[in-house]
């Protein structure tokens, strides 16, 4: 099902225009606009930053293992999904695996100049622009994912709301989010971040989206310490150089990649990894 997110209005028809209250969105390019003010406005992101990230994401081993893991762990919770939708999907890394892998893919992001490397690595997705606390879908896909984008939103209830809602009986969510407030320095505000988040904060609030965690875990487990003497150190520094995260002598690089995939043998065998850089949850609708 559709919903304009206009009038509020559901409906199956086979285009996007309303039928209660007449709207179509702009189309640009063939992609849909549902909040073509948010996509010249910008909020909560630096839409340049796009640019640097697709130079950086293909060998940096925090993205691919977090693919790895993300995969994998939808896969073991959502066996039979077909179809996903990735709020944020960004420049569409993870999108690209998410199609490699056989599944039907929409990705949704704000920012267009997102959409413009998206679309170049996964041509076979659908692609929309919309603000995702308000969603143009009811119970329309296996999974729905947001992967590092909840925090970036002051109302991450509405969101959390409304994925749950664009999500079929027997389908679920999957959510990634920096955290442990403890860790907040100059790369959480450069990111426009609105919060790091705790298990019991992140559990809590999809509980009262009407979803139920299948598999809660900490990710970036085994690299904690280095990652808080590295933000503790930034935090003293008079300058910040956003790129300087991804700037990895190519062993540590692989070393680091290694010790992921260590965390990925463990919550596959069922362990909950009790702290981390990240957290993951895979929740299921009830």
């Amino acid at each position: 099902m559709k919903r304009c997110v206009h009038c509020g209005a559901e409906f199956d028809n086979r285009g996007w225009t309303c039928p209660v209250c007449g709207v179509t969105p702009e189309l640009v390019d063939g992609i849909p606009l549902f909040a073509p003010e948010l996509a010249i406005e910008g909020i909560g992101y630096d839409s340049d930053w796009f640019d640097a990230l697709v130079e950086v994401e293909d060998q940096n081993w925090w993205f691919r293992s977090r693919n790895r893991l993300i995969l994998e762990t939808l896969r073991r919770v959502f066996p039979r999904a077909g179809s996903v939708l990735e709020i944020g999907c960004g420049t569409g890394f993870v999108l690209r695996d998410l199609v490699r892998a056989g599944y039907e893919v929409t990705g949704s992001e704000l920012f267009p100049r997102g959409i413009e490397h998206a679309r170049r690595r996964a041509s076979e997705a659908t692609f929309v622009q919309l603000d995702a606390r308000s969603l143009p879908y009811r119970g329309a896909f296996d999974v729905v994912a947001a992967l590092d984008v909840i925090e970036h939103v002051a109302d991450d209830e509405s969101v959390l709301s409304e994925m749950a809602a664009a999500v079929r009986p027997g389908g679920g969510v999957m959510i990634t989010v920096p955290q442990h407030r403890w860790l907040w320095s100059k790369a959480d505000d450069f990111a426009h971040h609105e919060r790091r988040y705790t298990r019991r904060d992140l559990v809590t609030k999809l509980e009262r989206a009407g979803l139920e965690p299948a598999v809660v875990t900490s990710f970036v487990t085994i690299a904690l310490p280095a990652m808080f003497v590295a933000r503790m150190v930034e935090q003293r520094s008079d300058t910040y150089d956003p790129m300087s995260e991804f700037a990895i002598p190519p062993l540590l690089n692989r070393a680091l990649e290694q010790l992921a995939s260590v965390e990925r043998m463990l919550i596959r065998a069922g362990v909950s990894l009790p702290a981390g850089g990240s957290l993951l949850v895979a929740a299921r609708r009830r």
